[in-house]
């Protein structure tokens, strides 16, 4: 039981969800690896929302709400640690969610989506194709979810399939607290902020928008100034820590 006056009690709860995912089946061992990462960048950012990662949430609903056919790609870590912010997200946002798994087995497919359901999100189902140029399973997806997408939201993604998103004329936003990563780096909107933090606000904006806002917001979207806002202030929080 973690106390909820502890310092760090967001961290240890989501440490807990990961923990617990990857018993259920839900994540594999490799992304309580990959959440332990993301973890470590977190503290560098001062595990706060910058000024930076706030407009970067304001311009993924800008896109998400501009966009034809919007969808939400959830793996094992997001499912974990925000379906219920996943389904404010579609509500809010009309994006459909499509499961994809880098290790996909159809016994984790089946657990997500059921999690996922249990939380009240609508899960794309159907049979899913390689319509992605990659070598592993995360090539496989719905030709009427992904396939179809103009603008896909990618949280905790991988660099080869964002990058093949990117080529295959998608617009894609991800959720990376990592700036120097080649998801970072190649994807059209990079949020670098926490998934539970960052989600929320996304909704936010979407329910927000207005079309001149979303007009100004998409003109004006530099993702390069982004990533580079991202690094100083890691660079900020290094050097506060030192004083």
């Amino acid at each position: 039981m973690i106390p909820d006056d502890h310092p760090r009690y967001r961290s240890l709860v989501a440490r807990e969800r990961i923990a617990d995912a990857v018993r259920s089946g839900i994540v594999v061992v490799e992304g309580a690896s990959a959440h332990g990462r993301g973890e470590a960048f977190d503290y560098l950012l001062g595990e706060e929302t910058s000024a930076s990662a706030a407009r970067a949430e304001e311009t993924a609903a800008a896109f998400l709400m501009a966009a034809d056919r919007p969808v939400i790609s959830v793996n094992g870590n997001t499912a974990a640690l925000a379906a219920v912010e996943i389904r404010d997200l579609a509500k809010a946002s009309g994006a459909a969610v499509e499961v994809n798994l880098f290790h996909r087995t159809e016994a984790r497919m089946e657990a997500i989506t059921a999690h996922l359901n249990s939380a009240g999100v609508s899960v794309l189902e159907g049979t899913a194709e390689r319509l992605l140029p990659l070598s592993h399973d995360r090539a496989l997806c719905l030709r009427e979810g992904i396939g179809a997408a103009d603008v896909v939201l990618v949280p905790l993604e991988d660099g080869d399939r964002c990058e093949a998103l990117v080529a295959m004329g998608k617009t894609v936003i991800t959720i990376d607290l990592n700036p120097l990563s080649r998801t970072a780096k190649t994807a059209t909107v990079t949020i670098v902020d926490e998934l539970t933090r960052a989600l929320p606000n996304i909704t936010r904006a979407c329910r927000e928008m207005t079309p001149e806002t979303q007009a100004r917001l998409i003109a004006a979207h530099d993702n390069t100034a982004l990533l580079r806002a991202a690094l100083e202030q890691i660079q900020e929080t290094l050097a506060d820590a030192l004083d």
